[in-house]
């Protein structure tokens, strides 16, 4: 299928056929080239992701190339994003002077992410890479490694531990149980819950646009022409919503993963 419907399917017009709602296989393609048994294998989500980020490094190399001291338009379009995300998110969580090592890494994770999340309304793409579990998890482990890794080395083994188990001793006999549970919604839930926030919200926002797509061509025959014009309109609205949404994800993202650094060097008592 090149669609996510059946474009002869309306309603009402003999066929019998019912409404091609969307399904599991409107967020799989097949591959552009290779196949799930070889070792090589594209399709259309990579495909999406590489252009996406060729896009970035384009247009911060195209910004930052010869940079003025008075920008110009494209350079003060991206100091304005890089500073949103340095002063915003980075030192607003970290602070200056821990944070600056991290904000070329939180910058490139941004917009990676709100890049990814804008392929949903750009035409002939018309799809979130987000919406496909992996990217969200790729990213969510890259940052759990860093925050591991910069815990234990801040703190050393055990304090490091004692960071990511909550320990204080001024709990007296709870104490093991909190341990337990922090641990586990650490080092287990708090990785997971990442990934899947964004994935989830992704995965939603697309369906929804696909149901709302999907019913103004069903619909648009016959008498269902009054309902197809209102399903038109709520495809725009939740366009629209989408793109709000789609920005506020990656700044959730990445303000989290600053959230889990800022725990990660913050001093233990």
């Amino acid at each position: 299928m090149t669609l996510a419907f059946d474009i002869n399917c309306h309603f009402e017009d003999g066929t019998g056929c019912g409404f091609p709602g969307p399904t599991l296989y409107s967020f799989l393609f097949k591959p552009i080239f290779g196949d799930g048994d070889s070792n090589l294998y594209f399709n259309k989500t990579m495909l999406l992701a590489l252009l996406g980020s060729l896009v970035i490094v384009a247009f911060f190399w195209a910004a930052f190339r010869k940079p003025k001291v008075v920008p110009g338009k494209l350079q003060m379009v991206a100091e304005a994003g890089y500073d949103f995300v340095r002063r915003g998110i980075v030192y607003e969580t970290l602070g200056k002077k821990e944070g600056e090592k991290y904000v070329p890494f939180m910058v490139a994770t941004f917009f990676f992410v709100w890049i990814m999340n804008l392929w949903s309304i750009v035409p002939l793409a018309q799809f979130p890479v987000t919406a496909v579990i992996a990217y969200p998890a790729g990213l969510a482990i890259v940052i759990y490694v860093m925050w591991m890794s910069v815990t234990f080395k801040r703190h050393g083994f055990v304090g490091g531990f004692k960071n990511i188990t909550g320990y204080d001793k001024s709990l007296g006999g709870i104490l093991p149980m909190v341990m337990v549970i922090e641990f586990f919604s650490n080092v287990i839930v708090r990785p997971f819950t990442h990934a899947v926030r964004l994935f989830a919200n992704m995965f939603a926002g697309h369906t929804l646009l696909l149901l709302f797509t999907i019913a103004s061509w069903y619909l648009l025959n016959g008498i269902g022409i009054a309902y197809a014009g209102v399903s038109f309109v709520m495809v725009i609205v939740m366009t629209a919503f989408e793109l709000f949404i789609q920005a506020v994800q990656a700044y959730v993202f990445v303000l989290l993963a600053c959230s889990f650094l800022q725990g990660a060097i913050a001093e233990h008592h």
